[in-house]
């Protein structure tokens, strides 16, 4: 082609194109990135405490075993008198440039909880365009590195862990709610202004051929305001919180009937509802809890009326106990507050005090189990309780 003056511009503009297309001036080589998995802070004499899980993409296969004895994780960890600080002293030590995109959950320590607010800190992760709302958080009273060094049953993949893909284990036993920083802003920022962060604690409970295993295991709530630290419902104190949420797909409940049978029973297609009731300046709430039952275990001869009855009593029982013990802390362990918010929101208005409506032993007037359904899978029980 003659290049000539009327032509000239556009043979600039292609020329500048074909550079552009030569490289990549913001390019980030995988082989060259540290990728973050799971983060743990710690706080002591006045400083944070930053353990920082790196996983190894070459050793994990996309969802079965690793291969070879090559780690999957290694962990770093740097201190600081802010997040900030501790991070760039964590980067001093690295090898190459971390990835944040890949950062999956949160556990703070106990120490955090009761020292330092967690807004901030949450800040210092979603500030940042790497990283996304869906990080999981946990708290711990255990040295939080343990939790950073567990490995998954079998050695599956790290990334498939309890602590990084929740939701997998929770269909199958819904005791307490995976909570994601999402969520935990929006219960921060709503009535009553509490969120509720799975606690965890690392227990041996396993075995292999070579080794004994440690895994966590989720045995309560710590609760959060956007103040400060409201104190752990933990153990039997808190089994009544899953029978108060539409979110549960599967749990279990036990109890023994009169003649001393111990009876299981999987519970499922539950349904809470809850509503505000304001009389004479007062206000309390009707609870009705309606779900399917089949029966795991069962020994001795006992009626489908016991059953039923044992069920629905044992359930009124661990909500009335976790509701309890959560008042002792001035904890809205159902969030009560929020239904009356959204229900009636100029009741709500009057009787609230910084979010929250005072709530005492007589604030929940009715609380109400139904079995929608009875059932059991094994042919030999079902005669049983047809009897």
């Amino acid at each position: 082609m003659k290049i000539t003056m009327k032509n000239k511009p556009l043979l600039i503009l292609l020329l500048l194109a074909l550079s552009m297309l030569s490289g990549c001036w913001d390019d980030n080589q995988p082989e060259r990135m540290l990728y973050i998995n799971g983060i743990a802070v710690d706080y002591k004499d006045g400083q944070f405490e930053v353990y920082a899980q790196i996983i190894n993409f070459a050793n994990i296969a996309k969802s079965d075993q690793p291969p070879g004895d090559q780690p999957q994780a290694e962990v770093g960890f740097a201190k600081g008198a802010t997040m900030d600080e501790a991070f760039f002293e964590l980067y001093h030590s690295v090898d190459q440039k971390i990835f944040w995109g890949h950062f999956s959950y949160l556990v703070v320590s106990e120490e955090v909880m009761n020292n330092v607010k967690l807004s901030p800190i949450i800040d210092s992760f979603i500030r940042y365009r790497e990283t996304r709302y869906h990080i999981w958080v946990y708290t711990t009273k255990d040295p939080v590195q343990e939790l950073l060094l567990v490995r998954p049953v079998l050695n599956k993949a790290i990334t498939l862990s309890k602590l990084g893909d929740p939701e997998n284990s929770f269909k199958q036993e819904s005791f307490i709610e995976p909570v994601n920083i999402r969520k935990l802003i929006i219960n921060m920022n709503e009535p009553s202004h509490e969120a509720f962060i799975p606690l965890i604690r690392v227990e041996e409970n396993w075995k292999s051929i070579k080794e004994s295993i440690k895994a966590p295991i989720i045995s309560g709530v710590g609760v959060v305001t956007p103040d400060g630290f409201k104190g752990f419902i933990e153990e039997d104190e808190v089994r009544g919180m899953q029978w108060m949420s539409n979110e549960v797909e599967r749990g279990e409940v036990t109890f023994q009937t009169e003649d001393g049978n111990d009876i299981t029973m999987n519970i499922s297609n539950l349904k809470a509802k809850v509503d505000p009731i304001v009389e004479t300046g007062i206000v309390r709430f009707d609870i009705e809890v309606k779900l399917d039952a089949t029966i795991s275990l069962i020994e001795g001869d006992v009626s489908v009326e016991e059953i039923e009855q044992g069920t629905e009593k044992e359930i009124e029982k661990q909500i009335k106990d976790t509701y309890e013990a959560a008042l002792k802390k001035d904890i809205d362990i159902y969030r009560l507050s929020e239904q009356l918010y959204r229900k009636n929101l100029k009741a709500w208005k009057q009787y609230q005090k910084k979010g929250k409506v005072d709530l005492d032993e007589d604030s929940i007037r009715k609380l109400s189990i139904t079995i929608v359904k009875l059932k059991s899978e094994r042919k030999s029980i079902r005669e049983t309780i047809e009897q």
